[in-house]
C-alpha cells in the first residue's frame, strides 16, 4: 500500500530533525538509477522545508556485470564515486548527505565522514521508512546495548537447533544503529535498530545452525531446511545442508575471494515495529530487508568485510544471516535468550506477545 507524500514528507522532517538538521546548512541528496522517486523528492522537499540549501547528485549505477543480484548490498567496495574526485568534494562540502544510493563498506564513505559530514542511508520503500521512523528511544535502548558490548570480552551464541558460537571480542568498537545522524561524522541507516560489533580477527570458533525461517540475505529467502556453518579461526570453512546450503555455498565461491567467508558484525535486533515476516509480502527487488535485520529479538551476523569498524578486512561479498530463538551472552551474562531481549522493553514486548497467542 503506497504512502502520500504529505505523509513521507513528515516522515522525512523528523528523522532530519532529529538529525539536528539546521537552517542553512547544505544537504546532498545522493541518487542513483535505482532511487526510489518518491524517496528522494520527499527528502529533498522535506530539507527545503527546513531551511536547508538541497542539491541533489546523480550517479550513474556500477557492477551490474559483475553481480549475481540487483541487491544494493550484493556487490560491495566499488562505487560510482571510486575515482570521482569532483563528486567526493561535493559530499565533503556537505554538512548531511542523504544517501539514495547505497555507499556502505566503501572507502569513500569513510573519507567523506572523517570530515565530519554526516551520512544517512535510505533506500526502502517509502512505506517501511514511514512505519519504521526512529524515535529518540530507539536511540537509547540501542546504545545501553552497545554499552554492554563495549565492555564485554567474549559473545558466546547458543540455539536449540545447535548454534554454539564463541567469539572473543573487544578488538572493535560496538556500533549502535538507531536510524538518525545527530553528531558530526556519523552515519546511520533508516530504518534500522540494532547493534553490533565484529568479532577479533582470527578469534571466532564453533558452528551455527540456520534453522527453519532464519533468514539469508541478500538471498532474500527464508530457511526451509537446517544449513550448518563451521567456523575456525573467525572464517567458515564447511558448509552444509540441502539445496539452499548449495545455492549459498555457489553464490559464495563466484566471487573467489576468501575473505568472503571471514566471521564479519556480530549482534542483534531491537527494533519492535520491524516484523521478521515482512519478506513473504514484498518483492525480493523492491527492498533490502532491513526488517529482517532489526525485527527485535533476533541474533544477526554476517560474514565479509570489516572495513566499517576500521578493520583491514575488504570483500565484494557480504551475507546477512538473521536467526530466531537464539540466546546471546556477553562474558556470561545474557543479552538475549531463545529470542528475547533481556532488558525491560524486550521482555516487556515479549509478555505482551505471549498474552496474544
Amino acid at each position: 500500500m503506497s504512502v502520500t507524500d504529505i505523509d513521507l514528507i513528515h516522515a522525512w522532517k523528523r528523522v532530519l530533525q532529529l538529525s539536528k538538521l539546521e537552517s542553512g546548512q547544505i544537504v546532498t541528496v545522493l541518487t542513483g538509477a535505482d532511487t526510489h522517486p518518491q524517496t528522494m523528492r520527499c527528502a529533498m522537499a522535506a530539507a527545503s522545508e527546513m531551511g536547508a540549501r538541497v542539491n541533489r547528485l546523480d550517479l550513474p549505477p556500477v557492477n551490474a556485470e559483475k553481480s549475481l543480484s540487483r541487491d544494493a548490498l550484493a556487490y560491495l567496495g566499488t562505487t560510482p564515486l571510486t575515482g570521482n574526485t569532483a563528486a567526493i568534494a561535493a559530499l565533503k562540502s556537505s554538512d548531511l548527505v542523504l544517501d539514495l544510493m547505497t555507499l556502505l563498506f566503501s572507502p569513500e564513505q569513510h573519507d567523506i565522514l572523517q570530515t565530519g559530514t554526516k551520512i544517512l542511508l535510505a533506500i526502502e520503500p517509502p512505506e517501511v521508512l514511514c512505519r519504521l521512523v526512529p524515535t529518540e528511544q530507539d536511540r537509547e535502548r540501542v546504545n545501553a546495548a552497545a554499552q554492554r558490548i563495549q565492555a564485554a570480552s567474549v559473545m558466546h551464541i547458543t540455539s536449540e537447533a545447535g548454534t554454539d558460537l564463541r567469539c572473543q571480542i573487544g578488538h572493535f568498537p560496538a556500533i549502535s544503529e538507531y536510524g538518525f545522524v545527530d553528531t558530526p561524522g556519523r552515519w546511520d541507516h533508516w530504518p534500522s535498530g540494532f547493534v553490533l560489533t565484529w568479532p577479533n580477527e582470527g578469534q571466532s570458533n564453533g558452528r551455527v545452525v540456520l534453522d527453519r525461517g532464519d533468514i539469508l540475505l541478500p538471498l532474500k529467502e527464508y530457511v526451509t531446511e537446517p544449513i550448518e556453518l563451521t567456523v575456525v579461526n573467525g572464517y567458515v570453512t564447511r558448509i552444509t545442508g540441502g539445496l539452499q546450503a548449495d545455492i549459498l555455498r555457489e553464490y559464495m565461491a563466484a566471487y573467489e575471494d576468501p575473505e568472503a567467508y571471514a566471521v564479519s558484525h556480530i549482534g542483534w535486533g531491537l527494533q519492535p515495529r520491524a516484523h521478521w515476516s515482512m519478506l513473504a509480502h514484498y518483492n525480493k527487488e523492491t527492498h533490502i530487508g532491513m526488517d529482517a535485520r532489526a525485527f527485535e529479538g533476533n541474533f544477526l551476523w554476517s560474514m565479509g568485510p570489516n572495513n566499517e569498524a576500521g578493520g583491514n578486512r575488504t570483500t565484494a561479498c557480504h551475507i546477512d544471516i538473521p536467526m530466531r530463538n537464539c540466546s546471546v551472552h556477553l562474558d556470561g551474562v545474557a543479552t538475549l535468550l531463545n529470542g528475547v531481549v533481556q532488558d525491560e522493553a524486550g521482555l516487556a514486548h515479549a509478555a505482551r506477545r505471549k498474552s496474544l497467542v
